[in-house]
């Protein structure tokens, strides 16, 4: 009898220690991961109509590429600062004449404050909202300008590894002209 409980209090104290070990190297290498991330994302745009004083301006679907660099704050608040470069075909229709197809670029930068929601273990419900500054250029129409704005996405991220999550995200912009609302669908690393 002294051997089976000498032998379950040496298990159970190489069990503790075993368990204390996990729990410190654990709690170690969550004090390593830092707060800050970034996401490299593909953006298509959907495209605008406006109207002028000559002509109507419809953008089509757009392409580009774009980066939000994050800091993590608490208690799932984000602070992000976005760049993105996206181009497009703007066809101007005039009241008279035939409508003529343009090539159309946009840099746009963004100060953003987001919020992440855990929905399970893996899967996060993202929502965004900032103020963007947009460069517009449309050389074969003269159009060289900029123009301020809000911005407000919702975004959903599934991490695929504890430093990667995949993103898709809409985007609703204030600004009015023929680039339009955005989707993106790109990857999340954290440091």
């Amino acid at each position: 009898m002294k051997k089976i409980l000498t032998l379950l209090a040496i298990s159970s104290i190489a069990t503790l220690n075993i368990y204390a070990s996990e729990v410190e190297h654990s709690e170690m290498h969550e004090e390593q991961k830092s707060d800050f991330y970034v996401a490299v994302k593909a953006i298509a745009t959907l495209g605008d109509s406006i109207k002028e004083e000559h002509a109507t301006l419809e953008g089509d679907i757009g392409k580009g590429i774009g980066i939000d660099l994050g800091y993590k704050l608490s208690h799932g608040f984000s602070v992000e600062v976005d760049a993105t470069y996206v181009t497009n075909t703007v066809t101007e229709k005039p009241l008279h004449g035939e409508s003529e197809d343009f090539s159309a670029s946009y840099i746009t930068t963004s100060l953003d404050i987001a919020y992440k929601y855990p929905l399970t273990h893996t899967i996060g419900l993202v929502a965004k909202c900032g103020y963007e500054y947009e460069i517009e250029k449309i050389d074969d129409l003269g159009i060289d300008g900029s123009e301020t704005g809000f911005v407000a996405a919702a975004a959903v991220e599934y991490e695929v590894s504890e430093h990667m999550a995949l993103l898709g995200e809409y985007e609703y912009t204030t600004i009015e002209g023929p680039r339009g609302d955005s989707i993106f669908a790109g990857v999340v690393y954290s440091f």
